[in-house]
């Protein structure tokens, strides 16, 4: 019997397709097909009253994707391929519904990598849908449906905020009070001091019987500078020595992976999350088609044992012994250990080896994981330590040194040399020695940093708020909803957040907290592990969150509409502040018997550049900000000759030229230049144009369609001359070039 295998994404089918040979035929669901409907009372799609039950409706945009499934799993033997978690067993379990399969069979499979054995092994283990892990993603999505729908038609109403939501709402919670707490900070001056000599400086930790420290700090500058005066030798009074091992870190979870990316790399979570779908669906790599890495949507730093197999005979063959580690794994708050930690799907696809067939943003977030997880299984970096003390009068002073011994990890993980390595000259005990300048240093107590995505990142997994699936969703909604801004990588609330959050709080602080949030995420646990029951969750969740939303349905003060000085024109009444589905506008306070609007009568600004446009030639660029839809209030530059001319970039354009292809340059927000048709940028060898003659090949990579992300070679005269050429075409000229030479 001919067998259909179904998964979520288009490129994942196409990898998998290329494991499996005749009788199988690889389909896509694109993501989920069903959702809960917007019919019912409240539009919810849920029968409260008669126990939670949802009435779940086929997606319009997927109403004929479900037909052509129908039609091409008649007959057949199907499987069901989905994510391996919540999301993708519910999508296993829609697609049951909506194929006729029977729940009762053997037809769900599941992987961590997509590579080959992987698949195979799946094949060969199919298991029935977890219909637990159904009830649990079921629960999640209603709580989030009722609390979601009925808080956010109340904030819209009231105080004109867009939306609030169960993950979401504490998240801005937190992000809030941080900032609160940075505003009311009142800074407190104190004092430190230190002694410079030609070659070293010490540092005061002790005065007469008082340990300085961040506890214990000297705010009285006389207290110093009656100290200054009296100082004049510093004898070594004790040298102390130790090894430091420094331990290497766990392979990447999710949350971490998106921490480092965005310390590391300056990726957002949302940038790191596509980037690591897209390494693990698969790339072309010459002959085959690969997942590079494991299932990026993990809490567990669990690897398996055949790859630890794998890695420690790699670090023995590469590195030697001295190099090889053990396993190293975190404990975490619910942690589902049936999944792994991110790693390569192979230790010997080396981030070199496969650079060629990714985008520069592949690459590094590539090598990233790579490093990590070989790091993990290597052993520790050694140090010795070296603290040496002096004493003057009745104060205590000292300096520290230390000097990498042994690398161990550090080996690939990589290491600052200026950092693990501060060397000290030799002190002998008794010796004395005399500083060339005391110094008194002003200091000033610092409020704690504001969050950035990577901080709020590790926050909320640290407090047990959502999962790794939900992190880079939640801080996007924030700032679509434009209740935080990004100001230098810190996450700071508008004035709309704050407003938000203020309301939450004073009327859901119950259920709008950081421990009722992370309880919840437990309890939606157990439902998966068939140790709680789905219904009563509702039930519990329900009876805690209607008083709440009665009182402030009656309580609440809206804040619209907003008086001002100005009169009608029509009818000489007050014009007021009203918010509409686009936003605020002025009307009319007689509103209905008057319908007056104030119109916007301001020209919308664009700032023209000195940048020609590329394309047509005829107009400069232009700078613009985008007015509606999902970019909404975004910067962005087109050619001043639109609609005629639809040249737009999201970066600045240059006049400078790009080295390699001769396209214009762009610069981003981080003031970095990089080619506008995305080619690689590094020297290479100039190979005639087979067509043309008069330019040469440059490699480059599709920005869209359905190569986007393969590299190909076209000719530099392009559009005069449009020659392609794919990789496979381009290396067999080089190597006839060669021949001929």
């Amino acid at each position: 019997m001919e067998k259909v295998i179904i998964v979520e994404s288009p490129s994942k089918s196409k990898t998998i397709a290329s494991y499996l040979g005749n009788g199988y035929t690889v389909l896509s669901s694109k993501g989920h097909i069903c959702d809960l409907a917007t019919s019912g009372k409240d539009g919810l799609g849920i029968d409260i009253e008669h126990g939670f039950i949802p009435t779940y409706k086929i997606m319009k945009e997927k109403e004929s994707l479900v037909k052509s499934l129908i039609k091409a799993c008649k007959g057949k033997q199907v499987y069901l391929a989905t994510d391996p978690d919540r999301e993708g067993e519910a999508i296993a379990y829609h697609l049951a519904n909506n194929l006729g399969l029977d729940l009762n069979e053997f037809n769900r499979i599941e992987f961590h990598e997509i590579t080959k054995p992987a698949v195979l092994e799946a094949l060969n283990n199919p298991h029935q849908i977890n219909l637990k892990m159904v009830d649990s993603q079921e629960a999640r999505r209603m709580i989030d449906r009722i609390l979601g729908f009925k808080l956010s038609k109340l904030l819209q109403r009231k105080i004109g905020s867009k939306s609030a939501g169960r993950v979401q709402s504490v998240a801005l919670l937190l992000i809030v009070n941080l900032e609160k707490e940075i505003r009311a900070f009142v800074p407190t001056p104190y004092y430190e001091m230190e002694a410079d000599f030609n070659t070293f400086r010490l540092k005061l930790f002790k005065l007469k019987d008082k340990i300085i420290d961040s506890k214990n700090r000297i705010t009285n500058r006389k207290e110093l500078e009656s100290l200054k005066g009296r100082l004049l030798s510093f004898t070594v009074s004790n040298i102390s020595g130790k090894q430091i091992k420094r331990v290497s870190q766990p392979t990447y979870t999710t949350s971490t992976l998106q921490q480092d990316a965005s310390t590391k790399l300056g990726f957002t979570s949302t940038k790191t999350m596509r980037l690591a779908q897209g390494l693990y669906e698969g790339k072309n790599l010459d002959k085959e088609t690969v997942g590079l890495i494991t299932y990026m949507r993990t809490d567990s730093t669990r690897l398996a044992e055949s790859f630890v197999k794998e890695c420690n005979t790699y670090i023995l063959q590469t590195y030697g012994n001295r190099y090889l580690g053990s396993v190293k794994m975190k404990d975490q708050k619910n942690m589902q250990d049936a999944h792994e930690g991110i790693r390569p799907t192979s230790i010997y696809r080396t981030p070199e080896s496969v650079k060629k067939y990714l985008t520069d943003d592949e690459y590094k977030l590539y090598r990233l994981i790579y490093c990590r997880t070989l790091a993990s299984l290597m052993s520790n970096a050694v140090f010795n330590s070296t603290r040496v003390e002096f004493t003057n009068t009745d104060s205590e002073w000292y300096l520290t040194g230390q000097q990498l011994v042994f690398d161990g990890y550090l080996k690939v993980y990589g290491k600052n040399e200026e950092e693990e390595n501060t060397v000290i000259p030799d002190f002998d005990l008794g010796t004395s020695y005399n500083a060339k300048e005391v110094i008194i240093l002003d200091k000033e107590t610092q409020p704690k940093s504001r969050y950035t995505e990577a901080s709020l990142i590790k926050d909320m997994e640290e407090k047990g708020i959502g999962r790794p699936s939900t992190y880079a969703q939640t801080i996007q909604t924030l700032k679509e909803r434009k209740y935080i801004q990004v100001e230098k990588k810190a996450l700071v609330p508008t004035e709309q957040g704050i407003l938000t959050t203020d309301q939450l709080s004073q009327f859901f602080s119950s259920v709008i907290n950081v421990e009722y949030t992370a309880n919840m995420e437990t309890d939606l646990d157990k439902i998966a592990g068939g140790n709680q029951d789905k219904t009563e969750e509702l039930n519990s969740f329900y009876n805690a969150f209607v008083p709440l939303l009665d009182n402030a349905t009656e309580n609440m003060k809206p804040i619209y509409p907003i008086m001002t000085s100005e009169l009608c024109p029509v009818c000489q009444q007050p014009l007021v502040i009203r918010l509409g589905k686009y936003g605020e506008f002025t009307a009319c306070s007689n509103y209905p018997n008057c319908t007056y609007i104030k119109k916007d009568n301001e020209k919308k600004q664009v700032v023209e550049s000195d940048v020609l446009c590329p394309v047509c030639h005829k107009a400069y660029m232009v700078k613009r900000v985008a007015m509606r839809g999902k970019n909404k209030g975004n910067v962005f530059y087109a050619c001043g000759n639109y609609p005629k001319c639809k040249n737009v970039y999201n970066d600045e354009p240059t006049n400078e030229l790009c080295p390699n292809c001769g396209s214009i340059m762009l610069r981003s927000e981080k003031n970095e230049l990089y080619c506008s048709k995305h080619c690689r940028q590094e020297q290479m060898e100039k190979i005639p144009c087979p067509n043309c003659a008069t330019g040469y090949l440059v490699e480059r990579v599709a920005g869209k369609g359905k190569n986007k992300g393969n590299v190909f070679y076209g000719c530099k005269n392009y559009p005069k001359c449009k020659t392609i050429l794919s990789l496979e075409e381009y290396n067999k000229l080089k190597e006839n070039m060669n021949k001929g030479k």
